[in-house]
């Protein structure tokens, strides 16, 4: 019988919660378990498509083409599997349903109630993604901290399972420690209240994963065992580390994937991370750097800079450095500091390499555009990621085919020379403003041209990759930018559509309509982010 384990959060949010299922996940991967993971977001969002990445993070896609949260990115490259719908729950999923059933009359007359009905929602999408992916573990993860009102219901559908199964659920809190410096002393209460806030909702936690600065002593560990009610061996300490991938390694230190076994009266006699310590340890090893510049817009809030933003493209970029034993050394780089200063310009020849990556509207394109032009000019590795494939080219239908006025149409709306256009089949829903997942989404086939950098990289004719976009490159331009140098080396069959681009005699600049970072695995780094980075170290 699948077994389920449900993690929450306590104190605040953003302490690891999802790097600690993604970590338990590969753990129990490791000792031969079919293991699957799930993120419920506590928004009325129906998925993460419309939110703000500066102040949610990055929208993850899976090959089914669900824009959701970037969690899910984390359990795919701890797991190395493909998650689809059923692996993502919202609140706004979750009423949709339930409404939609009631207008269906699929409750036959009843009164439909906020309890239990919405909880019954929850465990039955938890029940059919155990299903979907035959998982023997299920991980799942609530978004936020326990005693927010947002997480109650999906509180209620974890005690309600409990219930159903008591001896197939496992409750894991994950709490943060903080140590005042005015103090000095690592204090254990807000976990103690983080603790009696979960009790209060029925639930009582197995395990607690301490998330501190550094490690528990064995004296935080006996309080917290006192004062929380768990056995001291049920106490896991989580301090910093320099590197995500080092975690399940830590948590196998404190014996925690036997102890998750141990409570479901499991044994296994298998644990292979052979080559996940290996990855580690080339990770604590690796001196010589390589510097990738990536020239974006989403990272700027205030004097803070959020890498969440753009959290696959970092992780692909590491997984190719690791490969070739390098040091990644990441810089974000304002387009908006391009368009107001061109002769800062002159720093891109400060990287080894540069990245565009995707994004949505015309702030800091020109930047971008100016970027991209450096890069093809002055032969720095160049990488361009969805908008950065479009941009690259708007640079080259201006600066090398003489189309002066070459734009998007998602910035110039009365532009003549539309080299990228939206797709017929979207213009009415963006004249609706029906916006939410209307795009190009999920995986597309693409099929290579024999001879290109691309099919060098790949070593094969066709491939599948993820996409997120609206626009496309317009086939009424194809001729005239292959005539003067772009090459259309990857084209899907279904369409006719340009998904990847490259020019002739430059040492590495390719474009992909698609986002290739998606699919990137920290021991099976994407061919694309591997070949960028090989150039990258020769240059």
């Amino acid at each position: 019988m699948t077994k389920f384990i449900f993690v929450a959060g306590g104190v605040m949010s953003g302490i690891g919660k999802g790097i600690a299922v993604a970590s338990i996940g590969k753990i129990l991967k490791s000792k031969g378990f079919r293991v699957t993971a799930v993120k419920i977001d506590p928004y009325i969002n129906v998925d993460a498509g419309t939110m703000n990445p500066i102040e949610h993070g990055e929208v993850f896609v899976t090959d089914d083409g669900v824009e959701c949260d970037q969690d899910i990115g984390n359990y795919e490259r701890f797991l190395d599997d493909n998650l689809s719908s059923n692996n993502y729950i919202t609140t706004g999923r979750v009423y949709q349903a339930v409404i939609n059933r009631e207008r269906n009359l699929e409750y036959k007359g009843k009164c439909v109630e906020v309890v239990p009905d919405i909880p019954n929602e929850v465990i039955s999408r938890i029940k059919k993604a155990a299903k979907k992916n035959r998982a023997e573990f299920v991980l799942i993860e609530i978004g936020g901290t326990v005693g927010e009102y947002q997480n109650m219901l999906f509180l209620e559908a974890a005690r309600m399972l409990k219930l159903q199964r008591p001896l197939s659920v496992l409750f894991i809190l994950v709490s943060y420690l903080p140590i005042p410096k005015t103090i000095g002393e690592m204090k254990t209460k807000p976990t103690q209240y983080a603790a009696r806030t979960l009790n209060s909702a029925g639930i009582q936690p197995d395990i607690i994963l301490a998330r501190a600065s550094v490690a528990l002593d064995e004296s935080r560990k006996t309080k917290i065992s006192i004062f929380c009610n768990i056995s001291k061996k049920d106490v896991i300490s989580a301090p910093d580390i320099a590197s995500i991938y080092e975690v399940p390694i830590n948590f196998e230190k404190e014996n925690l994937g036997n102890r998750i076994l141990k409570k479901f009266n499991l044994t296994s006699q298998k644990n292979n991370l052979k080559d996940w310590k290996a990855l580690v340890k080339i990770i604590e090893q690796v001196e010589k750097p390589v510097k990738i510049g990536i020239v974006g817009k989403y990272f700027e809030t205030g004097k803070f800079t959020l890498i969440d933003s753009y959290i696959s493209i970092i992780e692909a970029i590491k997984h190719a450095c690791w490969f070739y034993k390098r040091k990644p050394e990441i810089h974000w780089l304002s387009s908006g500091n391009f368009e107001k200063n061109p002769q800062s310009l002159k720093e891109l020849k400060n990287y080894d390499g540069i990245i565009v990556p995707g994004g949505f509207g015309n702030r800091g394109v020109e930047g971008k555009i100016k970027a991209i032009e450096f890069c093809r000019k002055q032969k720095i590795p160049f990488l361009g990621l969805c908008l950065g494939m479009q941009l690259a080219v708007i640079e080259f239908a201006r600066n090398v085919c003489g189309l002066e006025k070459a734009n998007s149409a998602e910035f110039s709306k009365n532009c003549k020379e539309r080299v990228i256009d939206v797709m017929p089949e979207q213009k009415v829903l963006l004249k609706e403003k029906k916006y939410g997942g209307t795009m190009r989404l999920g995986s597309y086939k693409c099929e290579l041209k024999k001879g290109t950098k691309t099919w060098n990289a790949y070593k094969q004719l066709n491939i599948s990759e993820r996409h997120r976009h609206r626009y496309e490159l317009n086939n009424e331009f194809k001729d005239v930018l292959e005539t003067n140098g772009m090459i259309m080396s990857g084209i899907n069959p279904e369409k006719d559509l340009v998904e990847i681009i490259e020019i002739k005699d430059h040492v590495f600049f390719i474009a992909t309509q698609f986002h290739p970072e998606f699919k990137s695995r920290p021991l099976r780094p994407h061919p694309l982010f591997r070949e960028f980075i090989k150039v990258a170290v020769q240059h």
